[in-house]
């Protein structure tokens, strides 16, 4: 199990090493003690997502005199729904609040994701439709298959990508059919780009829109979290066994994720982000444009050269982008073979 420490910009501060399968909200508490003791911090409000931050957790939070920030699963605002405890038409996309006891409930409508959730599920229903179509065009053609067959597989289909609360898929003679709920389909809909946010810290410590603010923060780790495990660093497979080498691994991880971020900023900087146009240079390309740049290697008798081409135009710019500079020689000779 990995932790990462980031700054309120995703900048990483400190990564641990947790032996075995431990789970987060064991973790939690723990941590942040370390935290609070090793920065001088007198008091923190922890930010965590819905699956770090349940029951245990906030126990736990609490029992240290923490206090927390995180969002509620589909089944509990639902809950809360039914019991007229939030009302729907409160979701905007500016953030509400609601007090629940001693706890704060923030509300709020994300406009762009709620349309984007619609188009997913349209096309996962697309999707479906044409799975079925493909099923009873090959029990047509062939006397071997039977449509009984495909029944299973498109049902755990849709239940995987979540339509099977909503949609029926049923045998007809020897055709699949699909039937849709359209009020089972409105419901699932429902909460579409709604979340809603639980804290118990003090209104006058923060307002919705910063505990709202503070939770979205969350992005900027999890982007790091995910850049270090899978995407540009896959920190995994770790190949060594003792304790001191793991964490020595990880932290050497964590080096490299500060030299990415640091790369990242400096290309933003100078050819723009993906946001403001299509000439940005991401690190993965600017990675790829730099491996074109590889020694080369001459043999003359029994000595051998190995040359560095000149840079194209493209790698000149990322090289100055980054404030690196290319050795004044392109040449070096090497002791003989």
């Amino acid at each position: 199990m990995l932790g990462l420490l980031t700054a309120a910009d995703g900048e990483p501060l400190a990564v641990r090493v947790f032996p075995g399968n431990t789970t987060d909200s064991t973790t939690v508490a723990t941590q942040i003690k370390i935290v609070k003791k090793r920065f001088g911090v007198t008091e923190v409000v922890f930010v965590g997502d819905r699956g770090m931050v349940k029951a245990n957790g906030k126990t736990a939070l609490t029992a240290e005199g923490l206090k927390y920030i995180t969002a509620l699963t589909d089944p509990p605002v639902r809950k809360l729904l039914k019991t007229q405890v939030i009302p729907l038409e409160l979701f905007d996309e500016i953030a509400q609040e609601v007090e629940y006891g001693e706890l704060r409930l923030v509300l709020r409508r994300n406009e762009a994701v709620r349309r984007n959730e619609a188009h997913r599920r349209q096309d996962k229903l697309a999707k479906l439709q044409r799975l079925l179509e493909e099923r009873n065009a090959l029990v047509a053609q062939s006397k071997r298959a039977t449509p009984e067959a495909g029944l299973g597989p498109l049902n755990r289909w849709a239940q995987r990508q979540k339509l099977s609360t909503f949609v029926t898929i049923s045998l007809q003679g020897h055709q699949l059919s699909l039937t849709i709920d359209e009020a089972k389909q409105a419901d699932a809909a429902l909460l579409d780009g709604c979340y809603v946010l639980e804290t118990d810290v003090a209104k006058d410590k923060m307002d919705a829109r910063t505990v709202e603010e503070r939770y979205r923060d969350l992005q900027k780790v999890e982007r790091d979290f995910r850049t270090m495990k899978t995407a540009l660093l896959e920190v995994r497979p770790i190949f060594v066994r003792k304790k001191s080498r793991t964490r020595g691994h990880v932290f050497v991880a964590m080096l490299a994720l500060k030299l990415a971020r640091m790369l990242e900023g400096r290309l933003n900087a100078a050819f723009g982000t993906t946001e403001q146009g299509d000439g940005a240079l991401t690190v993965k390309d600017a990675l790829h444009a730099l491996s074109r740049l590889c020694f080369q290697r001459h043999e003359m008798g029994d000595q051998t050269f190995l040359t560095l081409p000149r840079a194209d135009q493209k790698q000149e710019r990322i090289f100055n982008a980054v404030k690196v500079r290319l050795p004044s020689t392109s040449q070096w000779k090497p002791a003989k073979v």
